[in-house]
């Protein structure tokens, strides 16, 4: 995805009529060879599972998607992409039962059902598993898999609890993980209660899964795991349907892929006929002239220090410096105990001792309050638990870190603040009613309203928790260039991420956390991908145990 894209463009969403359409004929040589999946040029079965026939949905009076075919074969992977704002999500709602269509049907086996509700399309064997986590945090990991589903009895009329844990057990073993199926969900780290939500969906035995960017906070061998059981189901004649926005995910799990823009279906077809620039360039309508960008730049005084910080059993005895004007990348596994460091730093949970030193003065740091008078932001992993306040506007939100930047005269100026949400509107390109409750946003753009939070905070020192999660193409350049301005402009930044690519194009230097220990620096920009991705796993290139 870092290659640079100067072909043509598409001028417009086009109406597909025909499975066979290209909307990317005439374009410029390819970027290279493309994986494709073995199932994909293996033939698929051609049963058809569900077909959605014209559906379409509007809100407010505005038209979220309409005129959409979409159907779905028995065996096959069938990813659905584009950007944020595209109608991906509503048009899974819709099949979910969470929505009802306003035009067009929807066909199970050959036959038109109306979904009232998502027990109604879970009846009919389609189940999903949404982009944010839809669980009860007080409520066992077994007592979430039964939510809506009946549960086994004792000969005594009473629950079953034995025989529930087991099946739980067995649905988790199966999936390759341990998680203790009695513990709350509250205790889950993300990535496991994101495997929650899919045990949740195995163990209703559905015949069309719906998944919502599932790999957004799994890490590398989780996801690898979860595309094991996708081709397990598969083989067994279950038909899954795909969001995502990695796009090599897409090359290397689906058979074939429907293409999204303004509401609109682009293009369906197998995924061995397309490229990442074909892919691109029917999602965001025009070339994408640079993807990743990092300037060459030379690194001022140190601004944050970190000497010996530990805190227990999350991370011990780490210690680094970030200078003005670099990015910092830090890389590992999904429990390794990078967020719980950058939150120790913001004062979320205090570490239990080391020390603290920005532009060379020791601090002490108890609150999130404390930190931003340090000039230190943090932009949380979690964006609707942890970041935003779902019920209030865009501009409600991105105003709330910094009330000083909106007073006149001791009272906030809503002028002021829609001012600042329109510039942050425009410079992210956030799609949909600023006006609204963000919760109302799509995942995507509400990353971006949380963005636009943290840099009206005017930070010196910046700390992003997979800043890109959830966030289209065409965004995350955006995303990119931005990054790179405020570096530019002597901002430090600590860039965590589970994408491995992404820090090593972005990055000046890497930090790689293994068991909350810390290793490195690596030093760019010629950085070794074997080397960073086996100090993930915590060995060296030559195999043996690395160790801080």
């Amino acid at each position: 995805m870092g290659q640079v894209l100067t072909s043509g463009s598409i001028d417009g969403p086009r109406p597909v009529t025909s499975e066979s359409t290209r909307p990317d004929q005439g374009l410029e040589p390819t970027l290279g060879a493309v994986p494709v999946h073995p199932s994909a040029a293996a033939g698929q079965d051609s049963r058809v599972l569900c077909h959605m026939r014209g559906v379409g949905k509007r809100f407010s009076g505005v038209w979220a998607c309409r005129g959409i075919d979409l159907t779905v074969l028995a065996g096959e992977v069938h990813a659905v992409i584009g950007e944020n704002g595209a109608g991906k999500s509503t048009l899974m709602k819709l099949l979910h039962g969470v929505h009802a269509p306003e035009e067009g049907t929807i066909e199970i086996d050959g036959r038109a059902l109306t979904f009232g509700s998502p027990r109604d399309a879970e009846a009919a064997g389609v189940a999903m598993i949404p982009q944010e986590l839809d669980l009860f945090p007080d409520l066992s990991v077994c007592e979430n898999l039964y939510v809506g589903r009946q549960r086994p009895r004792t000969r005594f009329g009473v629950f079953d609890w034995a025989a529930m844990r087991r099946e739980a057990r067995a649905v988790f073993a199966k999936l390759g993980i341990e998680i203790d199926v009695r513990a709350p969900v509250r205790s889950l780290s993300s990535a496991s209660a994101q495997m929650v939500e899919i045990a949740r969906a195995l163990i209703r035995d559905a015949r069309v899964v719906l998944m919502d960017e599932p790999t957004a906070a799994l890490s590398q061998q989780e996801a690898d795991r979860l595309f094991a059981i996708v081709r397990d189901l598969c083989a067994r004649g279950v038909g899954v349907v795909y969001i995502t926005h990695r796009l090599e995910e897409v090359f290397e799990n689906a058979d074939r892929v429907t293409v999204m823009r303004d509401g609109a279906r682009v293009h369906t077809g197998p995924s061995r006929d397309l490229t990442t620039h074909s892919l691109v360039q029917m999602m965001v309508g025009r070339p994408l002239q640079k993807f990743f960008h990092r300037t060459a730049r030379s690194p001022g005084a140190v601004a944050l220090k970190v000497e010996g910080l530990t805190r227990r059993g999350a991370f011990e005895d780490v210690s680094f410096e970030l200078r003005k004007g670099e990015i910092i990348g830090l890389a590992g596994l999904i429990g390794a105990g990078r967020s719980e460091l950058a939150q120790a730093i913001f004062g979320i949970a205090a570490a239990d001792s080391g020390t603290i030193a920005v532009d060379g003065r020791p601090v002490s740091i108890k609150n999130a309050a404390t930190a931003l008078g340090h000039g230190i932001a943090y932009l949380p992993e979690e964006r609707r638990s942890q970041g935003l306040h779902l019920n209030f506007s865009s501009p409600w939100n991105i105003g709330f870190g910094n009330l000083g930047g909106l007073t006149r005269f001791g009272w906030v100026s809503p002028a002021q603040e829609r001012r600042t949400a329109n510039q942050y509107q425009s410079m992210f390109s956030i799609r949909g009613d600023m006006n609204k409750p963000v919760g109302g946003l799509s995942g995507g753009n509400q990353q971006k309203v949380l963005l636009s939070k943290l840099l009206f905070q005017k930070p010196d020192i910046i700390m992003l928790d997979e800043p890109t999660r959830g966030v289209d193409v065409g965004a995350r350049a955006e995303i990119y260039r931005i990054i790179d301005e405020l570096a530019n402009a002597g901002k430090a930044i600590l860039m965590i991420s589970s994408e491995l690519n992404e820090v090593l194009s972005m990055a000046d230097r890497i930090l790689v956390m293994y068991r909350g220990r810390l290793n490195g620096p690596y030093e760019g920009p010629d950085f070794s991908a074997q080397e960073i991705g086996f100090a993930t796993a915590g060995v060296r290139v030559d195999g043996t145990e690395a160790r801080p």
